[in-house]
């Protein structure tokens, strides 16, 4: 066994030497050439060595210019803040641009073949679905109804914390609440009828670790042998996403038998987003599971992040939290006796959040601020309103009835370097009740 472990970390070495010679040798090939490329930034080197600020770093090199190259041995990044330039990758000349083969061999493990990782056909379909889904009547009367049940019971939780005068991590809070109405919304399933409270902690934990894992694809040249091997970082993602997928596939076996039960009522099959391609006959569970893991990537962990990042924000301005309750109010027309959930039956109707502006206008200024996904550039989300909603409901309850404030303002608040903007560690605040809710 010592030979072995000599002999592997003999290749293991052969292999960073092989690696560091082809990528000098590329970088000053590079460098000496003649056609004019964007300047190169740096190597993948410095953005392993900067992994831990990744979006800081890129930030940096954008400054200095708004086009640039990442050199490494295999391939050449080339990265853009130019407004133009995203303008012409994204909207004017899109078909051009597509993901292409390095980026689905790296998010195929957890992405599959779901809208975030195909080109062409495939992706036209998938979005075609989702946009045609979040805007229909049946979507919106449903997923309403599943917010005001979640905000009622978010709010529930932050009083009873409140009340033995405790701080909550609210992010923690915000992550359970977003992957509940993912599921109801997105699945047709209550998440806590299927799973215990122990599984569902699992499962959460082994999804944000993947996030992670996936994102250190992105400068591991040698994540392909790691994962042949099954050693270090994708033996974690290996095992992370036997997590996941034992997660997923009971989700789908749990619909598929409950729309297949003859006693089940047709008249609500089309309420979530899985009955849907159910019903155009994609029923292969491996496509079932890619639909499944791509929603809830874009649903849960988008939403969480903002909501955490936008409390964050307000514990740092604590004026703008009495705008927002106090145009909460004004919105509501209810009497200051009102409970929370004569408060959440009323904000959750459209034209009273559209009265809210003040709240949405903050909200799109901690978006800019923490972008949920920040490699991801600007683009049109299929259920930009649908968040929307949800986060305002949510926020205008929650501010309604509590201020908050940081349990540690000196402690500093950062992001962890993974595919969505999350908060590093937990963001304990503490709420204080306005008025003595019920």
């Amino acid at each position: 066994m010592e030979s072995l472990s000599n002999s592997f970390t003999t290749l293991s070495t052969a292999i960073a030497a092989l690696i560091v010679l082809i990528t000098v040798t590329f970088v000053v090939r590079k460098l000496s050439d003649k056609k004019r490329y964007c300047p190169v930034a740096g190597t993948v080197f410095h953005l392993i060595f900067n992994f831990h600020r990744a979006h800081d770093y890129m930030t940096d090199l954008a400054r200095k210019n708004k086009t640039f190259r990442i050199l490494s041995p295999f391939r050449s990044e080339v990265f853009t803040s130019d407004p133009a330039t995203v303008e012409y990758i994204l909207k004017a000349n899109f078909s051009n641009y597509g993901k292409g083969g390095h980026f689905h061999a790296v998010m195929e493990d957890m992405m599959g073949d779901g809208i975030i990782n195909v080109d062409g056909e495939r992706w036209l379909y998938q979005r075609k679905i989702f946009s045609h889904e979040f805007s229909t009547k049946n979507l919106k009367d449903f997923s309403s109804a599943v917010f005001q049940r979640n905000a009622e019971e978010l709010a529930g939780t932050v009083l009873k914390v409140a009340n033995l005068n405790k701080s909550v991590d609210i992010q923690e809070l915000f992550l359970k609440t977003t992957l509940d109405t993912i599921f109801e919304v997105g699945f047709g399933v209550e998440l806590d009828s299927i799973y215990g409270i122990e599984e569902g902690a699992r499962f959460a934990k082994a999804f944000n670790d993947i996030s992670a894992s996936v994102l250190w694809r992105y400068v591991d040249m040698t994540w392909k042998i790691r994962k042949f091997f099954n050693i270090g970082s994708e033996a974690s993602l290996k095992s992370n996403l036997k997590v996941i997928d034992d997660f997923l596939f009971k989700l789908i076996r749990t619909k598929l038998e409950k729309l297949s039960n003859p006693n089940h009522d047709s008249s609500i099959r089309k309420e979530d987003l899985l009955s849907r391609f159910l019903d155009l006959n994609d029923k292969d569970p491996k496509y079932l599971r890619d639909i499944v893991s791509n929603f809830l990537h874009a649903g849960r962990d988008t939403a969480a992040a903002t909501l955490s990042w936008f409390m964050y924000r307000m514990c740092i301005h604590p004026h703008m939290q009495e705008k927002i309750a106090q145009e909460v109010k004004d919105a509501a027309q209810l009497k200051d006796t009102a409970t929370i959930r004569e408060y959440v039956a009323v904000v959750s109707e459209g034209h009273v959040l559209d009265k809210m502006q003040y709240l949405h206008s903050a909200l799109s200024e901690s978006l800019r601020l923490h972008p949920p996904v920040p490699v991801a550039g600007p683009r049109i989300c299929p259920g930009k309103e649908f968040g929307y909603a949800e986060m305002k409901i949510f926020i205008s309850v929650l501010l309604r009835f509590f201020p908050f404030e940081l349990e540690d303002e000196n402690k500093p608040v950062d992001y962890i370097t993974m595919l969505n903007l999350h908060i590093d560690g937990p963001l304990k605040l503490r709420a204080f009740p306005r008025v003595a809710p019920t």
